[in-house]
């Protein structure tokens, strides 16, 4: 069992990091003020405030009474429970679903029952990645739900409606987190670098190696701050020896250098806001589009490797996938827009073995443009006046006083025609003969075209046969 309970700091409940703490735990807010992003969550009179805010003499909580936490790694989920314990003076315990059992679950909640009955004593129970509990360890937490014999504080980086129980979720408030953004990051790493609980301003982060951080980072902050840990120490474990330009007294410098060190990757020359950026999808688009799978995979690896959102390449694939695979694999975009959904319930890092498996379907497969030529040749048309007149055996004969008009008059019932084509004019007369959609011979459109040619014939021919309908 993976169960944690702080007993070390009287009224607030949870532990003081001990000096050896990794930095993310060092630097864990010690309030709601200290946390970033999630501005939407942290509103005066938000149920999250009410759980945090103690309540007056003699009065009751007005909280609910369980929360489950839903967001990507990195978002604060963790710092959030710890912070509901830390500011509200409630005991805190902590269970991971990963090695925890029913047994476990209930002995803690029986504990946290007595506590309450004997003292008035209230325990924040977090649970991190309650996703990963089996029905019956979620069945367990029910009473103390109901009861409020714990907060029940639950973490999961998947979808609750897929994977907590309806009961349980039903008897909680469901608070989803966001991504970070740069920005939030960013504080969060300049405060570590100063910060007494952090680094101390021991060291100094260069302007080039903070954005390497920020892109490689992601929105994590946790892995944000495991890298700046990483780098300084590397840099501190080096003796006075500075980097070059330091000022002599200066503390050390965290230079580039020192940040790829520290994760074991070379850095990645991609600007999100500048030509690198474009660059790389462009050359992404078309290495897909010239069926270089080698080179497409190297071009998605950049992207993430950088902290490209990973649902601006999920996007990019669909497109891709309908302009120039086409309906030479109809699949292609199937699996394209199926990516997209999986990329926005996992998340990374995750994502990007779905984003590798589309992008090997569509770099594999035949391609065709023809639909997209075809969209556009009638665009064009139709943007240049050549539109004419709906032909009157297609128009609506379903109103009143349509038939006196001739709507509908002389039109063919496909279904009841051989092959379920009937010969008879579709486009408006000026455009008679128009051809738009001219499908290529790869992979399945090769079938179509074959079709198609047919079909063409039969509506070309005016064999005279008697309307149907």
């Amino acid at each position: 069992m993976d169960l944690f309970e702080s007993t070390t700091t009287g009224a607030h409940g949870t532990p003081s990091p001990a000096p050896g703490a990794p930095l993310a735990v060092r630097m864990r807010p010690a309030s709601l003020d200290e946390v970033a992003g999630q501005e939407h969550l942290l509103a005066p009179g938000s149920p999250l405030r009410r759980l945090v805010e103690p309540a007056g003499p003699g009065q009751r909580r007005a909280a609910p009474g369980s929360v489950i936490l839903w967001g990507p790694p990195g978002t604060g989920k963790t710092t959030l429970a710890y912070v509901v314990a830390a500011t509200s003076g409630r005991r805190f315990v902590e269970l991971s679903a990963v090695t925890a059992g029913v047994r476990d679950v209930r002995a803690v909640v029986e504990d946290a029952r007595r506590r309450l009955a004997a003292g008035g004593e209230e325990t924040v129970l977090f649970v991190d990645e309650v996703h990963r509990f089996s029905k019956s360890q979620q069945d367990a937490l029910l009473p103390s739900v109901e009861n409020r014999w714990v907060t029940l504080v639950a973490a999961t980086t998947e979808n609750p409606s897929f994977s907590v129980n309806s009961p349980l979720l039903s008897r909680s408030l469901l608070l989803t987190l966001q991504p970070l953004g740069t920005e939030d990051v960013r504080a969060l790493v300049r405060r570590a670098v100063a910060d007494e609980r952090g680094l101390a301003g021991e060291v100094r982060l260069a302007q080039d190696a903070e954005e390497h951080l920020l892109r490689l980072a992601g929105g994590d902050a946790r892995k944000a701050l495991t890298i700046l840990e990483a780098a300084a120490g590397s840099v501190l474990s080096a003796g006075p020896v500075v980097s070059a330009g330091s000022d002599d007294g200066a503390p050390p410098l965290v230079d580039l250098a020192a940040v790829e060190r520290a994760i074991d990757v070379a850095a990645v020359r991609y600007d999100r806001d500048g030509d690198q950026h474009y660059d790389v999808i462009s050359a992404f688009i078309k290495s897909v589009r010239g069926s270089d799978v080698d080179a497409s995979l190297h071009y998605l690896a950049r992207m993430i490797a950088a902290g490209e959102d990973p649902r601006f390449i999920a996007r990019r694939i669909i497109i891709s996938a309908a302009e120039d695979v086409g309906l030479a694999d109809p699949s292609a975009l199937q699996t394209a827009v199926a990516a997209a959904q999986a990329v926005a319930m996992i998340g990374m890092p995750e994502a990007r073995i779905v984003l590798a498996e589309a992008v090997v379907h569509l770099a594999t497969a035949p391609k065709s443009n023809a639909a997209y030529l075809g969209i556009d040749a009638a665009l064009a048309d139709v943007r240049a006046g050549r539109a004419g007149s709906v032909p009157a055996h297609l128009r609506d004969a379903h109103y009143a006083g349509a038939k006196g008009l001739g709507h509908g008059k002389g039109y063919r019932y496909a279904h009841d025609a051989p092959h379920a084509v009937a010969s008879q004019a579709y486009l408006p007369e000026e455009l008679a003969g128009a051809r738009y959609y001219e499908p290529s011979d790869r992979g399945f459109e090769r079938s179509v075209g074959e079709r198609l040619a047919r079909v063409r014939e039969i509506l070309a021919r005016a064999d005279g046969t008697p309307p149907v309908r």
